[in-house]
């Protein structure tokens, strides 16, 4: 990823789209078809450019300059009715197509583990939380089979906003095309694999480069809400899962206890990074008339890093989500840790069923439940000593409310709908 951005291969684009430019006013009769072959020797010259450009305070001029003197007269048929920017947005946008592919492969392998992961724990259970209290019982495979959802949705934006930033502009000065024929633009951006602007200024308006790192954001963000998750179970009064641990690693250089989600925090403070970036980018929609330059300065900053570190961050996560440990059994005693409250529903549901009412149902329920928490008891057995539950459900009855494979059955519900199991493995609705 740091290849696309570094100085040569931006130079080696600008070079590449002066020379399909040259062509494609050969094509149309208006330069000799020998001099492209002639100029098709050109070179780049990193440090001879960084020299020049700190004699003339422009990069393309230091870059044109820097190509012109070894070619002689040639050099006049380079950048031909173009402008800078010219060069400049379409050879971005060539390098925000390379990056993009690159953070597709990150994605799919990232795909992979959790899609793996998921089948593995499909019959996991664990404690379902909302406000960070006991809901009802979820498998840990369920908690996986949303974020696989959520990053195949990454990768439908990631790979929509590709298809946005890959347009070129080759249309001159302030975009008329007064100095380049369109049949040139149309020529030389189909040999670069992008599409025509339909309309552009002296550059490609910018909301599709806010578009594009709103889009890296957007998915860092996903994985920041990954990351958050195991911190959360990792927390020592929890402790259902790990994220990886080296032999020799040190957690404090106080404190030989500590085994820190650093990976995962890692990941959520570079998910706000790239935040940054894209609320950058949002700023540098907005330009004087035709265009201005602020936008240019800070584009040099956000693009390289934003790609960069989003493609750091999706491979980390993949790496913490292979080496992730799960503690099984403290999943499932976690679940009962509060009493078994987390089957609350399933008695209400039953008591309306046997005809109570719900408000009177729930009121014995939450009752029993709650004086389950508070007094650190049973709640089967304190809800199982209400009078209203004794002439409604017998203890069989009672018994099978609380067995949690009940709750599996339903899960593969979701599975079947992110394609974890077959459509034809039978599931009981409710």
């Amino acid at each position: 990823m740091s290849a696309i951005f570094e100085p040569r291969q931006r130079y080696e684009l600008w070079l590449r789209v002066e020379l399909i430019v040259t062509e494609g006013w050969v094509e149309i009769g208006e330069v000799p078809r020998a001099a492209v072959a002639r100029l098709s020797r050109a070179a780049v010259d990193v440090d001879r450019i960084a020299q020049l450009e700190e004699r003339v305070g422009h990069d393309v001029v230091a870059f044109l300059d820097s190509l012109a003197e070894p070619l002689g007269d040639d050099a006049r048929y380079l950048h031909r009715g173009l402008t800078s920017s010219d060069v400049l947005d379409t050879a971005l946008a060539m390098q925000l197509v390379q990056a993009a592919d690159l953070l597709l492969k990150d994605l799919d392998r990232l795909i992979e583990v959790v899609r793996r992961r998921a089948v593995q724990e499909r019959s996991t259970l664990m404690a379902g939380r909302t406000h960070g209290i006991h809901a009802e019982p979820v498998s840990f495979g369920f908690v996986l089979a949303g974020w696989l959802d959520e990053l195949e949705r990454e990768r439908g934006r990631l790979v929509a906003a590709r298809e946005d930033i890959r347009v070129g502009k080759l249309s001159g000065a302030v975009g008329t095309h007064a100095t380049i024929d369109p049949r040139v633009e149309e020529y030389a951006l189909g040999r670069l694999g992008l599409k025509v602007a339909p309309v552009t200024t002296q550059i490609i308006a910018r909301d599709r480069h806010a578009a594009y790192l709103a889009t890296l954001a957007v998915v860092a963000g996903s994985l920041e809400k990954f990351a958050t998750d195991i911190r959360q179970l990792q927390r020592t009064e929890v402790g259902e899962v790990r994220e990886p641990f080296g032999e020799e690693q040190k957690g404090s250089s106080a404190m030989p206890h500590k085994r820190n989600p650093i990976l995962s925090e890692r990941v959520c403070g570079l998910a706000r990074t790239i935040r940054g970036y894209a609320l950058t980018a949002l700023e540098n929609q907005a330009l004087w008339h035709e265009r201005d330059i602020s936008h240019s300065s800070a584009e040099r900053i956000i693009v390289p890093d934003a790609c960069i570190v989003l493609d750091y961050v999706l491979r980390l996560m993949r790496d913490i989500l292979e080496g992730l440990t799960i503690n099984r059994e403290r999943m499932r005693a976690n679940l009962y840790r509060s009493g078994g409250v987390v089957f609350s529903q399933r008695v209400l549901l039953a008591l309306v069923d046997k005809g109570m009412s719900r408000p009177d149902a729930y009121r014995v329920v939450q009752r029993a439940a709650l004086t389950a928490l508070d007094d650190g008891q049973d709640f089967k057995t304190i809800v199982g000593q209400a009078p209203e539950v004794r002439e409604r459900l017998t203890t069989d009855e009672l018994a099978e409310l609380f067995d949690p494979a009940f709750y599996l059955r339903y899960l593969d519900i979701t599975f079947q709908r992110v394609g974890l199991v077959p459509a034809t493995t039978e599931v009981n609705k409710p």
